[in-house]
């Protein structure tokens, strides 16, 4: 696997490339990486010629007093996990690469309305350091195609109107979320958990997989289910931060009648912030 760290080394490549006929996947992670990462590189592979994963910690999708300092970085080991994956390039690239006039003057790219929702109530601003940084590497890579994970419903959400938006010339992927023998979904911040509140977390599998049967069955009071949801992850040692119904669509709150919905869920065990989210067709 050939590694980058420059940004003009990188357009170099992507030439010869191009040149050859080849196209080209995207996988964006900010490291650390785990199985459900790596299943995005498998599914990569079978999409384009070349799978070119990027490893950075955006530093604008981080908020006042959240982890970006203690974000834990394994370049060694994740270098290690891409390459027995069949990954063919590695960008790893610096702060300076990435935003060579400082965060403070970077243009921002904002989607709208969606961005505001949900986790962007909680992380004021994460979402337009995630479509920035999506967006630049978009610009830095130009993949045919871009594999993003569905355990960030909303993010992935996002990009994807973003990359419509700005009538950008990627096919946005969806993957499978990977999860443990218990239904935890798999994340970096895990590793946050102790054994005792890893065991517990699976509750919000658990909730989610509750209140979609509850759906299913056809009950259509959703502040309840939500509410009922919401008492069962405190049960379980969990302190709230959002569970919600939406329109899988627009992520706007459902509303009787809507046939596709997303059930959108974080909370906090113990110092890590844990998101999850199941989709219903009724």
């Amino acid at each position: 696997m050939q590694v980058i760290t420059k940004l003009a080394e990188l357009r170099q490549q992507i030439r010869e490339l191009r040149q050859q006929g080849k196209t080209i996947a995207m996988v964006a992670t900010m490291g650390n990486l785990h199985a459900g990462h790596i299943a995005l590189i498998h599914q990569a592979k079978t999409l384009a010629d070349i799978v070119i994963a990027t490893i950075f910690v955006n530093p604008l999708q981080f908020g006042s007093g959240e982890d970006l300092e203690k974000y834990p970085k394994t370049l060694s080991a994740d270098k290690e996990q891409l390459t027995n994956a069949g990954c063919h390039l590695l960008f790893a690239p610096t702060d300076s690469e990435v935003y060579p006039h400082g965060r403070d003057n970077q243009t921002i790219v904002e989607v709208p309305a969606t961005s505001n929702l949900y986790c962007g109530t909680s992380r004021p601003g994460h979402f337009q350091g995630v479509a920035t940084v999506v967006c630049k590497l978009y610009s830095m890579i130009q993949p045919d195609i871009a594999v993003f994970g569905e355990k960030d419903y909303q993010q992935l959400h996002i990009i994807r109107q973003m990359t419509q938006d700005l009538s950008i010339a990627v096919e946005v992927i969806g993957s499978p979320t990977k999860r443990n023998a218990g239904g935890l979904a798999l994340s970096s911040r895990n590793g946050y958990l102790t054994a005792d509140e890893r065991s517990r977390a699976t509750a919000l599998y658990k909730a989610l997989q509750s209140t979609k049967h509850q759906l299913k069955l056809g009950f259509s009071d959703f502040p309840l289910l939500c509410e009922q949801a919401q008492t069962q992850l405190e049960e379980a040692g969990f302190k709230r931060d959002y569970f919600v119904i939406a329109n899988a669509n627009t992520l706007m709150l459902a509303q009787p009648g809507d046939i596709k919905l997303v059930i959108l869920a974080a909370a906090y065990m113990g110092a890590a912030r844990l998101i999850d989210n199941q989709v219903v067709s009724l």
